[in-house]
């Protein structure tokens, strides 16, 4: 598993409290799993880095990809066709100038977590934005704001068991 950090320039990095229950729960479930800094907030240097460092991951092997805030925008653009699933965290997909065709195309599954008091992309801007994506579903995170504060260990919880369903099924 991939797991992607918040925007480097607000202070965002790999032992960000979410970035770091996901990864631990990861590594809990037995999953070969990396997470790394960004050195730059320019989206598609991001995007480089977090392809450089899914290649470090054994070639063999189904991957996922979990990006909390900013990393959940690039994770976005990552589509590695060893991905069997993404999990979107707190997403702002209506601030970056990114485009999301590919992914909002790409019929293997997707999980958006949107908190419900989220800042930046509450759940009413995250269903608009992914209306159109296929294979997507989108689950509140109840009373959470953008920043997880109390929630990390149940999004992380949600995370695994959402990709183990996925490896489960791809596995039948």
């Amino acid at each position: 598993m991939l797991v992607l950090h918040p925007h480097p320039d607000f202070g965002g990095d790999r032992f960000n409290p979410v970035v770091d229950a996901i990864f631990r729960a990861a590594v809990a479930a037995g999953w070969a799993a990396i997470r790394f800094d960004f050195s730059t907030s320019d989206a598609p240097l991001a995007v480089a880095e977090a392809e450089d460092a899914l290649g470090r991951l054994p070639g063999a092997i189904p991957l996922a990809v979990a990006g909390y805030s900013f990393g959940g925008s690039i994770a976005t653009q990552v589509l590695d066709p060893r991905i069997v699933q993404w999990v979107l965290v707190a997403p702002p997909l209506t601030l970056l100038p990114l485009s999301t065709d590919a992914i909002a195309a790409d019929p293997r599954p997707k999980l958006v977590l949107s908190p419900t008091e989220d800042q930046y992309c509450p759940p009413a801007s995250a269903a608009e934005a992914t209306a159109g994506w296929t294979a997507t579903s989108l689950e509140p995170v109840e009373g959470a704001d953008h920043f997880l504060a109390g929630a990390a260990r149940g999004v992380a919880d949600r995370t695994t068991q959402t990709i183990q369903s996925t490896l489960d099924r791809s596995q039948r």
